[in-house]
């Protein structure tokens, strides 16, 4: 007999290898510490008993005496053992099963069902046991084109060499499922279930594929069970969430993915990319990006419209068509461009879709749509210089043409002009310290070259204001005469992407061309001409740069530098000298340009790269929120487009006529009216109800409203101040972007795999995963301590010693 094994078992442990030491304690407080007390105790009873029946038990024959004193002995030191609470340690050491976890995409393109070649559907048929997977689910028998699930379940429920049932010899299995909005779940599994009903719980409609999301959660929850590997069986669609590549590595396991669905597929998709924001009756361009799959030579037309927010679609009435366009497929992907000239204003959404070709599975992502707001509205710039600049006269040029900007929207602030001529003419402004309701209109703020007392703190709080609470853009521009560094010292100094010094004056001992870093590139205004394989070309144009004001270093939160000089280093000795650079700031952006050569982008160009540089830039500072005096009372919604179910958060920024925060005591029964407009009638017939949006702090109200039909919602919000009404709409629909690619993202499945020691299989050839992993058992050591004297073995020891000296002391007449 294996005695260790039977131990094992007897104390609840199966895989029980060795006892790796055995150690008897003492529990109590007095014993534990000194267990040589009780050896002494036992020693001391001892003695007194034999002492006791040999002096004063004169009556029984000497050895009748000494056998009742060893009993007494034995009873006496085992109550004394039992008082110090004596307790048995064992080091169990055990070889347990590794644990295994099986990860399965609960995501909805796991319900796609897959159009495939005949030999490929046979295959995947026979590895799966798909006619025993029918036979036990008869509903899908007379379906010819299964799901990615579907194929899933058969394999999971194969009846011949099933691997779930192989694995579960050798190793503990846990099932989870990722894409449902719970996060992970886990799976119920149970060995002795029959298998139709294993994997009941597994639904395959979740909105995302979060498969980054779902590994970290694996790491945080379940980080105590240690796990061996993992087992990811997904079409691998990552399309939300954190870097999968990265999560995966935290668990620290290799993964072994299971691919499902094809790799390769007859697909055709639009892309669309619309200016936020145009103006009326002048020429946008509107491109569209046409991807396509095993399509070559195939002759599709790409139609493109418009339809104001809130219309059908359908209502082809009301559609306001843009262009449509014949094209026979020869490429991956291939630009089309349709020129746009509005004659409405108002909310509008572009739409560009293609009819689906032969033997195309996903059909949703043949439409492409944006919103768009049309404005008859401009842009309105405030440029504050010391003195006419040839940065200053080219930026007024260029903005006086402009046809978001105009000759309304751009003025400027000269201190060295003439008082006479800021006050007469138009395109000047008599002073910075403009009223609230006149500052606050401004959209874009340009700071030149201006010394530290011609700024007065009233502006750089307002400018800090405009900034950080209204979304405004400010760009400081360094000038030659002055320098940023005369900023130090004022409010502006903090919302900087530099932190300046006004001790450092411009470097202007050698001439260079300025550096751009690697993420230049993922801004607009950065990318110049029309390459698309080299955007940033355009920046050659502006030549070798005769100066530039450097700074301390580069602030540190939030601060990305786009420019930089080749040389030059700031105060750390390391970082290269910033020379355009970008920060967030609050609700707003700051630009800082490290000289005010930015005309030279016109030699040999004209005005092409210029006017994009600075067009590009203030339509990114300025178009981000509500335009002029509209910021004063804006309306959002959290979103743009909901789900049934789902609360949408409206939020009401309210301001006075000075734009101060609109405070509630200001307002009839405290609180902001507006009108929720529903697509469909509630019970009693309506579709409008008038509902209150509190107040959540100052200048701030917002409410919640649940949403439960889909189409089109409006809310209307009364301006408590002009008694205006503002409108906005947004969508409610079961649109899931799960549909959007018919196809396996097999790179991630490979490098996921790859990354983390795994293997890639798919449905096919993932049974040879039990050969391929042969994971070392981790020993285990478990200790179990045993009370020695809470035990019916102590119990009945105790009686029989009591009942054994009864029996003898009856025998020799000293009971």
């Amino acid at each position: 007999m294996n005695w260790t094994a039977f131990v094992g078992r007897r104390l609840g442990y199966s895989e029980i290898s060795t006892i790796e030491s055995i150690r008897i304690s003492f529990g109590s407080a007095w014993a534990h510490p000194w267990p040589g007390l009780v050896v002494l105790g036992c020693l001391g009873l001892s003695v007194f008993t034999f002492w006791f029946y040999l002096q004063w038990q004169p009556h029984a024959k000497r050895p009748a005496r000494l056998g009742l004193a060893v009993l007494r002995s034995l009873i006496l030191s085992l109550v004394l053992l039992i008082v110090a609470d004596p307790t048995l340690e064992l080091a169990l050491v055990s070889l347990p099963k590794p644990v295994l976890w099986f990860l399965l995409d609960g995501s909805d393109s796991m319900s796609i069902a897959d159009e495939l070649p005949e030999a490929e559907r046979s295959s995947l048929a026979t590895a799966v046991d798909l006619k025993g997977y029918r036979s036990q689910h008869p509903s899908q028998s007379g379906s010819d084109r299964l799901s990615r699930a579907d194929y899933t379940r058969a394999w999971l429920h194969k009846a011949d060499h099933n691997l779930i049932d192989r694995l579960s010899d050798s190793y503990r299995l846990r099932f989870f499922s990722f894409g449902e909005t719970d996060g992970v779940r886990i799976l119920s599994f149970d060995e002795t279930t029959s298998q139709p009903s294993r994997f009941a719980d597994w639904q395959t409609t979740g909105r995302t594929t979060p498969l980054g999301d779902a590994f970290e959660e694996l790491a945080r929850q379940h980080a105590s069970d240690n796990v061996s590997a993992v087992v990811v069986v997904s079409d691998f669609g990552q399309n939300s969430g954190t870097s999968p590549l990265e999560a995966a590595k935290k668990l620290g396991v290799p993964i072994f993915t299971v691919g499902v669905g094809p790799v390769t597929a007859v697909d055709l998709s639009l892309d669309l990319i619309v200016p936020q924001t145009i103006k009326k009756s002048e020429s946008s361009t509107i491109i569209v990006t046409v991807r396509q799959r095993e399509l070559e030579n195939t002759p599709v037309s790409v139609q493109v419209y418009a339809h104001q927010a809130g219309e059908a679609t359908e209502s082809e009435q009301h559609r306001i068509p843009i262009g449509e366009r014949q094209l026979t497929l020869a490429e991956g992907m291939t630009q089309l461009e349709f020129p746009f000239t509005p004659d409405v204003t108002g909310r509008y959404v572009v739409t560009a879709e293609v009819d689906p070709v032969e033997g195309e599975v996903v059909t949703e992502n043949n439409r492409a749509t944006r919103e768009v707001s049309i404005i008859d509205d401009f842009l309105r710039l405030m440029f504050v210089e010391y003195e006419p600049t040839w940065e200053w006269r080219f930026v007024k040029e260029i903005f006086h043409r402009d046809k978001l900007v105009g000759t309304r929207g751009f003025r400027t602030f000269l201190r060295s002009a003439d008082p006479v001529v800021r006050e007469t003419n138009e395109l000047f402004l008599p002073n910075l310290t403009l009223p609230r309701s006149q500052f606050f209109e401004n959209d874009v703020i340009f700071l030149g070259d201006l010394p530290a007392s011609a700024l007065s703190e009233r502006f750089c709080e307002m400018t800090r204001e405009f900034v950080s609470q209204f979304g405004g853009g400010l760009v400081v521009i360094a000038g030659p005469r002055f320098g940023p560094g005369q900023l130090a010292e004022t409010a502006l100094a903090d919302m900087l992407p530099v932190v300046v010094d006004g001790d450092l004056r411009r470097r202007d001992d050698q001439e260079f061309h300025l550096n751009l870093t690697p993420i230049a590139g993922q801004f607009d205004f950065m990318r110049m001409g029309a390459s698309s394989e080299d955007p940033l070309k355009g920046w050659n144009n502006l030549g070798k740069l005769p100066w530039y004001q450097p700074v301390r270093r580069v602030e540190a939160r939030g601060t990305q530098v786009l420019a930089e000089h080749p040389l030059d280093k700031c105060s750390d000795a390391r970082t290269p000298q910033p020379l355009i650079a970008i920060r967030q700031y609050g609700r707003g952006e700051v630009v800082y340009i490290a000289f005010n050569e930015m005309w030279r982008l016109r030699r040999l160009r004209g005005e092409e790269f210029y006017r994009q540089f600075w067009g590009q830039l203030i339509h990114r500072l300025g178009l981000g929120h509500a335009l002029g005096s509209h910021k004063r009372f804006v309306v959002r919604t959290d979103k743009k487009q909901y789900r049934p179910e789902e609360q949408v958060r409206i939020t009401v920024e309210a301001y006075d006529k000075e734009f101060r925060p609109l405070d509630e005591k200001e307002i009839p029964e405290r609180r902001l009216s507006a009108e929720w407009i529903q697509p469909q009638e509630d019970a009693d017939g309506n579709r409008t109800q008038i509902v209150g949006i509190p107040p959540l702090r100052p200048g701030i109200f917002e409410t919640r409203l649940p949403v439960t039909s889909t189409g089109e919602y409006h809310v209307r919000v009364t301006d408590p101040v002009t008694g205006d009404i503002t409108e906005i709409n947004f969508d409610v629909a079961n649109q899931s972007i799960e549909r959007q690619s018919p196809i396996r993202n097999a790179l991630l499945q490979k490098n996921l795999a790859a990354e983390t020691g795994g293997k890639d299989y798919d449905l096919r050839d993932v049974d040879q995963f039990i050969e391929d992993y042969h994971p070392v058992r981790q020993k285990e050591i478990s200790l179990e301590i045993i009370p020695l004297w809470t035990n019916w073995f102590t119990f009945g020891l105790v009686l029989a010693l009591l009942l054994a000296e009864w029996l003898v002391r009856k025998l020799v007449n000293l009971a």
